[in-house]
């Protein structure tokens, strides 16, 4: 399982000697192990790394077991630097050589497929899921006492009432309510426990409505999306129930952001469009969130001396006075270094038109 830690390994690593990253989609409704090795030959065939090559068909052929959708391979062979990543949801095929892992397309599963935490509700308990890139990371459940109602004009043991016992409606409801309190309880050390920062919400309206409101204000604000849904239901068709969700509520976030970074980039404040200006306000360190295409790539040049990376053929940094060597991706250098602050990524996946905004921008701390 792909986690954040195995990022941070990626991000900071950096060789002297070339890396040979290589995604490759493996997906078994669409082919078969002989099918994708041709497909990996044909993009290892200008390669010329041969230890590495000889590494990462040596993985494909005794070690990978076929059954994911997706792999991300990093080899430095010089240095005996070897990951390999398999994973639920699809990567598109690509080779990378540089100094550094190309993390890039990684960012892009994280950012729309991490940290999904999901909640099944009913007056009696509930049942927590942790779904990470596609796949159901952690399981678990509380039940409270068995709400027992009676039916709805059976005889009463006091005269005068219908529907039940004097004082027993109100006690189901507490009963209830003490239930669902303390589910809610349980589902936030779960979410905390499990590094979530989507949260989804199935039952019925009114399960789901009063749930809602007794979490935290600050997971409250994480939810993503509600549906109706069993106590009953498989984990199957909790997955796919989630990532249907998901991908609708990833599209309205990315929608809204990419406007926010537009409005602000134009009232002068808060904001950046553009690639230059971009790069220029990751370097500082006034970058807070990073909004950028998928699969958006650019050459540039980076100051030897302290980093910078620019667009523009420049004889000194502006920075520190040092010289440029030319890279073949700005992005994924500038990416590397945002990804050391720790702050927020989103790469967008869908085609939003939106005027003023092309390929990459972001909001800023100052």
């Amino acid at each position: 399982m792909f986690t954040e830690a195995n990022m941070q390994e990626l991000v900071v690593y950096q060789s002297e000697a070339p890396v040979l990253s290589v995604f490759l989609n493996t997906d078994p409704s669409q082919g078969n192990a002989d099918v994708y090795k041709l497909h990996l030959r044909g993009m290892l065939k200008e390669v010329a790394l041969s230890k590495d090559v000889a590494e990462v068909e040596n993985y494909f052929n005794h070690q990978y077991d076929w059954s994911g959708r997706s792999v991300a391979i990093f080899s430095c062979a010089n240095e005996g630097f070897f990951r390999a990543y398999s994973f639920a949801v699809p990567l598109r095929n690509r080779i990378r050589v540089s100094n550094q892992p190309h993390v890039k397309p990684l960012v892009d599963l994280l950012d729309h497929y991490g940290g999904y935490g999901v909640a099944i509700v009913d007056q009696q308990g509930a049942r927590m899921f942790s779904i990470h890139l596609g796949e159901v990371r952690e399981q678990e459940g509380v039940l409270g006492e068995t709400v027992r109602h009676t039916k709805r004009g059976g005889a009463s043991t006091v005269a005068g009432r219908r529907g039940g016992v004097a004082g027993r409606t109100n006690y189901m409801g507490e009963l209830a309510e003490r239930n669902m309190r303390e589910a809610a309880e349980f589902a936030t050390h779960f979410f905390v426990d499990n590094n979530v920062r989507r949260v989804l919400i199935g039952g019925t309206d009114d399960n789901v409505a009063q749930f809602r409101t007794l979490l935290p204000k600050s997971w409250q604000s994480l939810i993503v999306g509600t549906f109706p849904m069993s106590m009953s239901a498989s984990k199957v068709e909790v997955l796919e129930r989630t990532m249907q969700i998901g991908r609708q509520a990833e599209y309205n976030h990315e929608e809204q952001l990419v406007k926010k970074v537009v409005t602000s980039s134009a009232k002068g404040r808060g904001g950046v469009v553009g690639l230059e200006d971009t790069l220029s306000a990751v370097h500082e360190g006034r970058m807070q969130t990073l909004v950028l295409r998928d699969g958006y790539r650019a050459p540039g040049f980076r100051c030897l001396g302290c980093g910078y990376v620019t667009t523009q053929m420049l004889s000194d940094c502006p920075f520190c006075g040092g010289g440029f060597e030319n890279i073949p991706d700005a992005v994924e250098s500038a990416l590397h270094k945002f990804m050391q602050t720790g702050d927020d990524i989103n790469v967008l996946f869908q085609d939003h038109v939106i005027p003023g905004f092309e390929n990459i921008g972001g909001l800023l701390r100052y």
